[in-house]
């Protein structure tokens, strides 16, 4: 067995040389002329396919457990009897396609097929005691038939055509196992084989490996000459305690620049790397140059997956969106697929980090653990803060408005932008944006669902505008050949700059004045004091009674300066008239009017009814009434017919109602 250690050795891709070669005659299906010297005579069989094995008594007694055929041109397994006790069979270099003849061979331990043309493995269930099976270089495509072959220690089969490592499961002692020049595209299947010490798949296609960790006694693995172009195609070497000689020479990962050193960082208990000895020296280089790396390389997957996480949420909303809208068939979604809580708070990419809020965030590790986790298409709502601008994806981010902002971080914003968000439930939260985030100046809308001049009245609760973009994209407002001309005049308070990228010009708030002046005054002219201080804020609420007061001062009191306060303040009032109510609370309003209107209905149905039902007893009783008077006259006739009975009748029922 030292010999075939040695022969499979790290260079093993040959097959076993067997310790000794007899001398045979040469022939296969008849039996040749004697050659000097030889001990070997192949005879016919009964079978003509089939030669019969002869020895001498010479060559049985020099070599009784051994028996040698190599180089015969042999095309089949020859007949073998009375050799039940050889235990070393060598077939090297023949031309045999099938195993066959040599199941009477029970303690048989070292078999060499190397050389042949065998298509199957098969012949070897009565073999029981075989340790050593080579067939290498031979036409073999599958791992089979090896079940009953439980204590085999070496198996050879390189230079074949297999595809894939099956079947060997089972072989717990096998500790050599060659599978070079095959056909290999992927390592796995390998779960089983506890005594496994050298692996060969030199000389093959593999493009990743698995399985090699369980593998609790391998030391040497060959993957020389391959396709292995990452360590995380192979990283489960790095999970191998025993591993001390390995190889990736020919391999694409070879010429990488991080390769040496990212193999001896994952990997410390290498002694061997591609056949040359590891230093002490290249271990600590390995480890510094590896963290710089794993640095990097861990900022650059924490974007990328900062990046999906983002795509992928920002996709589902406009999903979501779009089926709101109506504008695709509503299809479950994937039943496989995990389903995630829509009412978890929102993640904030904050900057290129992903963290909770930013009084929230913990370290680098539980935040990028919290995102690969959260990589989910369920994913409802999205707030990030890049720089400058908040975004809010989907009407969920704006509970986002509800949390502690940093000081920093909420001074630091300037543009708040609102996609697939119906403007709605923005103006329910532009108190909260006004307070959170005092330095915003710049206000987005894309598919919020602006499809009224109405709506821009709800901007004139915010503090400063400079900057109003809406984007057509499902605002059809922006349709309206006027509606940057309203939006001037009811927020002209702001003096904003730009409107849609475009300069805002004097010219421009001349004319918005002249279209739309006249519009306000008819809204505040038209209304009665009550409703105009209802709809006021707190502020005008003071400027309004103000004005009401001087009415009725002399005009002498009332100085020049308080008729310029008083026109400037008039001309906001006419302004804070144009108010926006929202659907919600339209809708609140209808139910009540409509409720109101059933309850009217229903009351005025119960009248009618019971009218009708009056009536229709009157009528009855009115065609009832003659034949009742005429029957109570008669009853009354009769019972005072007689008179002293009547009275002694009425007496009777006054004593007994006493």
């Amino acid at each position: 067995m030292k010999t075939t250690m040695s022969s499979l050795s790290a260079f093993g891709d040959s097959s076993i040389q067997t310790p000794s070669k007899s001398r045979i005659r040469q022939g296969c299906h008849s039996a040749g002329p004697n050659v000097s010297g030889d001990h070997i005579h192949l005879a016919s069989s009964s079978m003509p396919s089939f030669p019969i094995l002869q020895r001498s008594s010479e060559e049985k007694i020099l070599y009784s457990d051994r028996l040698t055929l190599e180089r015969q041109k042999l095309t089949v397994c020859p007949i073998i009897d009375g050799e039940e006790h050889l235990r070393l069979l060598n077939f090297q270099h023949n031309f045999i396609t099938r195993i066959q003849n040599i199941s009477n061979l029970q303690r048989l331990i070292f078999l060499d097929l190397y050389d042949n043309q065998i298509e199957e493995i098969s012949g070897l269930s009565t073999l029981r005691s075989l340790r050593v099976l080579l067939l290498g270089k031979n036409r073999i495509k599958q791992i089979s038939n090896l079940e009953n072959l439980k204590s085999l220690d070496v198996l050879d089969l390189h230079g074949n055509q297999i595809t894939k490592i099956e079947n060997v499961s089972h072989l717990c002692d096998l500790r050599v196992l060659n599978l070079a020049r095959n056909l290999l595209s992927h390592v796995d299947n390998l779960n089983g084989l506890d005594s496994l010490t050298e692996l060969n798949l030199r000389h093959n296609q593999i493009t990743f490996v698995r399985d090699v960790d369980n593998l609790p006694c391998l030391q040497r693995l060959f993957l020389s000459f391959n396709n292995i172009s990452t360590f995380e195609s192979v990283c489960c070497l790095a999970d191998s305690s025993s591993l001390s000689d390995i190889t990736f020479d020919g391999n694409p990962i070879a010429q990488e620049s991080w390769y040496k050193h990212t193999i001896l960082q994952n990997m410390m208990q290498l002694r061997q790397l591609d056949m040359k000895r590891v230093t002490e020296e290249e271990r600590r280089m390995a480890s510094v140059v590896a963290k710089k790396e794993e640095e990097k390389k861990r900022e650059s997957h924490k974007q990328s997956l900062l990046k999906e996480k983002k795509r992928l949420t920002i996709n589902n909303v406009a999903r979501k969106w779009d089926l709101q809208q109506h504008r695709i068939p509503n299809i479950a979604p994937n039943q496989d697929r995990k389903v995630s809580d829509s009412s978890q708070d929102p993640s904030q990419l904050h900057g290129s980090t992903v963290s909770a809020f930013p009084e929230e965030t913990g370290s680098l590790d539980s935040g990028l653990a919290n995102a690969l986790q959260g990589l989910s298409v369920t994913d409802t709502h999205l707030v990030e803060v890049d720089g400058d601008t908040l975004s809010l994806y989907g009407s969920g981010a704006l509970e986002s408005l509800d949390r502690n902002w940093s000081v920093q971080t909420a001074g630091m914003v300037t543009t708040v932008s609102f996609t697939f968000i119906e403007f709605d439930e923005i103006v329910q939260v532009l108190p909260k944006l006004k307070i959170k985030f005092p330095n915003s100046l710049h206000l987005k809308f894309k598919e919020t669902n602006l499809v009224m001049l109405q709506q821009f009245n709800a901007l004139a609760q915010l503090r400063r505008v400079d900057q109003l973009t809406i984007d057509p994209q499902g605002n059809p407002v922006v349709n309206f050949t006027l509606w940057k001309y309203y939006v001037l005049f009811r927020l002209s308070h702001f003096s904003m700059q730009k409107i849609n990228g475009t300069e805002v010009t004097q010219n421009d708030m001349i004319m918005a004045e002249r279209l739309f002046g006249i519009l306000a005054h008819v809204a505040s002219s038209e209304l009665p004091q009550y409703r105009m201080i209802s709809i006021l804020g707190d502020a005008r609420k003071k400027q309004f009674r103000y004005l009401l007061e001087t009415k009725g001062k002399k005009p002498g009191l009332v100085n020049e300066e308080n008729n310029d306060s008083k026109r400037l303040v008039g001309e906001n009032t006419n302004r804070a008239m144009l108010n926006y109510t929202t659907r919600d609370v339209y809708n609140e309003r209808l139910e009540e009017i409509k409720e109101k209107k059933k309850f009217c209905k229903m009351y005025m149905e119960d009248l009618v009814k019971e009218a009708t039902e009056i009536n229709m007893k009157n009528e009855a009783l009115q065609k009832l009434w003659p034949q009742m008077f005429i029957e109570l006259v008669r009853d009354a006739v009769i019972e005072i017919r007689n008179k002293n009975s009547y009275m002694k009748l009425c007496l009777q029922q006054i004593t007994d109602q006493k």
